[in-house]
């Protein structure tokens, strides 16, 4: 049996490199299986740091279905609730294409890496 915490940190791991800001680092696919675990892994975050401004780097994610779709938009939705904002960045294309046909691009903030979302 595998320990879920051990699952947790494999696939997400969050920092507060300033006050108000959080970066998390999703690696690997995210599908329906472990989309459970990445949920909780940011809502984890967002209570621990409160953040104003979530920085999700997508860097070492190839594969994302709709169930980590689902997820973004509830993270979304949460921040939004508290006038907070999520910043996607270093999408593979892959993974920024599926936002694209989905028209999710409209409503994430979408840039090239965390240097350009920290200074958003």
């Amino acid at each position: 049996m595998s320990d879920p915490m051990s699952e947790e940190a494999d696939l997400f791991a969050a920092a507060s490199p300033s006050a108000g800001v959080v970066v998390g680092l999703i690696k690997g696919e995210v599908d329906l299986n472990n989309s459970p675990t990445l949920r909780s892994g940011i809502l984890l975050s967002l209570r621990k740091f409160q953040p104003k401004k979530l920085i999700l780097n997508m860097a070492k994610v190839p594969y994302v279905d709709s169930s980590a779709i689902a997820v973004l938009v509830e993270v979304l939705k949460e921040l939004r609730r508290t006038g907070g904002k999520v910043l996607l960045a270093d999408l593979q294309p892959r993974v920024k294409g599926l936002l694209e046909i989905a028209r999710l691009d409209s409503i994430f903030i979408i840039v090239k890496d965390e240097q350009e979302a920290l200074s958003l």
